[in-house]
């Protein structure tokens, strides 16, 4: 759906290969993550919480949106202590996806 609406998407399997790409690649390369929380290897809030401790303030610092099927408020607690910037429940709503995504990306 993002590709449709010609945004460049870059996918990974789990958690650790997100932190690796985001350690690997330049800062500025992504402008946000979303942030699938069951993942094998490496679930999502343990990938947020290493990628807010890369010593690259601008990688450690992008935002970040939780995307889980759980949609209870500890669930949405868990992602923003994890340092995740915000929650969206599945199926995603592209009508709550993309004013979330917006708003972190252009601040408004």
């Amino acid at each position: 759906i993002l590709e449709d609406m010609g945004l460049m998407v870059d996918r990974v399997e789990d958690g650790v290969q997100c932190v690796s790409r985001m350690e690997q690649k330049p800062a500025g390369t992504y402008d946000l993550i979303l942030m699938d929380i069951q993942m094998p290897i490496m679930n999502g809030y343990e990938a947020a919480a290493k990628i807010r401790r890369i010593d690259d303030r601008k990688k450690a610092d992008i935002p970040i949106i939780a995307l889980t099927a759980n949609a209870f408020s500890e669930d949405k607690d868990n992602a923003i202590k994890a340092g995740m910037n915000d929650h969206v429940p599945k199926p995603i709503d592209m009508n709550v996806l993309l004013p979330a995504m917006q708003k972190l990306i252009t601040g408004k």
